[in-house]
């Protein structure tokens, strides 16, 4: 087990109610069974260091092909090596099952499943609501339940809670349950779902201690907070924060832009203040699941109070043009070659939604190549981490480097993976327009900056 720093005083065991002190006590010694629901970016991280631990962990998926991969001992999680995973399950420590029944054997389980947003940006609870009225089923004295999913303030008590009490049980006497934020940084080989400090708040004082004394067997740091609203804003105040300073940042790019003043110059020049500024970088739009999804369950939720969100939904306009804003910039400068985009090749490079990892995820890319596409651009791609793509009814394969920038009348840099070489592709290229500042260094006339 690590050396765990936790933020606030540890409660008295002897003070908890029976059930709580009983599965503390399993806890501690690891005769305690765990159960993961949902196991993608967020779930199957959490499973492998539990089980690295020495805890039975059972991971619960609707996915057939996943439960299947890790049975054999694979990962298909960029962030989680197969070399780490296959002498888990051959020990018997991890093992995966569609099978929800499992969870009237388990002591623990974290719902770790998707939250998307509908396409009228309120949230879609159906993925966390399937998996409650699973877990509601089998939900026995003592167990400990944990929301890491992101979604509003007040989901927990408000929306997980009555399904989990119609099994006649009271929280925090029979069972417990908590809200802790996900915080996993896909492909950042710093900060690991280990490392990162983990908040957790519980419905009653004894609900958050089980899972404080969960968490802090397996994680590096626990901070405690009063309550599972807390616990539910504070991963939203992170990714609005985020949010908003890209949005403010992309809007000083369009300002740059119009004024012929380079933005990366000046972001670079500002940053060097050692007090009151933080930089953040411009880019062809916001991706992952967080950032560009998180703050509208914030801007929703306020919303049913009669607060309206300003910040949030402003930002979110103007992180959601820049993809218009970067087609355009391809469209203007094979203008100035006296070039048309109708008819012209576009070769994009990288389509994940940040640097070195496979997740496309509300990728900026995936927009871009569809307004180009529509303005009748002949687009390709390369992405040494996504071979093959598809968004709706198209599809592409990705492309060679060299071969497809060769022959591309524009080169367009959106995602700056370090595995390209940018002195070569600007060797190769007749055009790059570069959204990342992924040439920075290079001196050319064949690089357009955002």
């Amino acid at each position: 087990m690590s050396e765990n720093t936790v933020i606030s005083t540890e409660q008295d065991s002897s003070s908890l109610p029976p059930a709580a002190q009983r599965l503390i006590e399993a806890i501690r010694n690891k005769t305690a069974r765990l159960g993961v629901v949902g196991l993608g970016y967020v779930g199957l991280p959490l499973a492998v260091e539990f089980a690295a631990e020495g805890y039975s962990v059972t991971g619960i998926d609707v996915s057939e092909p996943k439960v299947t991969e890790l049975n054999s001992g694979s990962s298909y999680i960029q962030d989680v090596p197969t070399a780490q995973v296959g002498p888990l399950v051959a020990s018997g420590k991890l093992k995966a099952t569609t099978d929800f029944s499992v969870i009237r054997d388990l002591d623990t389980v974290n719902i770790c499943v998707p939250t998307p947003l509908r396409k009228t940006k309120d949230p879609d609870m159906s993925y966390i609501d399937a998996a409650c009225r699973e877990i509601a089923q089998y939900l026995h004295p003592g167990m400990l339940i944990v929301l890491e999913s992101t979604t509003y303030p007040g989901t927990t008590d408000e929306f997980v809670l009555p399904m989990l009490e119609r099994s006649g049980l009271k929280v925090g006497v029979d069972f417990f349950l908590c809200f802790s934020p996900e915080r996993v940084d896909p492909g950042n080989p710093q900060f690991q779902t280990r490392n990162i400090p983990k908040v957790v708040g519980g419905i009653t004082p004894a609900c958050t201690e089980v899972a404080r004394t969960f968490y802090s067997q397996a994680l590096d740091h626990v901070v405690p907070v009063g309550s599972t609203r807390v616990a539910e804003m504070v991963k939203l105040l992170e990714n609005t924060f985020r949010m908003i300073n890209i949005g403010l940042v992309n809007e000083m790019a369009l300002m740059c832009d119009r004024m012929g003043i380079n933005v990366w110059e000046v972001i670079d020049a500002a940053a060097t203040k050692p007090f009151g500024f933080m930089p953040f970088y411009p880019g062809p739009g916001l991706g992952g699941h967080c950032i560009p999804i998180d703050p509208f369950y914030l801007s929703w939720k306020t919303k049913q109070a009669g607060i309206e969100a300003r910040f949030i939904e402003l930002a979110g306009y103007i992180n959601g043009q820049m993809p218009h804003f970067v087609v355009d910039k391809v469209q203007n400068a094979l203008n100035d070659v006296a070039k048309p985009l109708k008819g012209s090749r576009v070769h994009v490079m990288g389509v994940s939604y940040k640097r070195d990892i496979d997740d496309v995820r509300e990728s900026p890319a995936l927009d871009i190549m569809m307004l180009l596409e529509r303005r009748g651009a002949t687009v390709s791609y390369s992405d040494p981490f996504v071979p093959e793509l598809r968004v709706d009814d198209r599809a592409w394969q990705a492309s060679d480097v060299a071969e497809a920038s060769a022959a591309a009348d524009c080169v367009l840099i959106v995602t700056d993976h370090k595995l390209f070489d940018y002195k070569e592709l600007e060797r190769v290229s007749k055009m790059i327009v570069d959204t990342r500042n992924a040439m920075k260094g290079i001196v050319s006339d064949k690089v357009i900056r955002l």
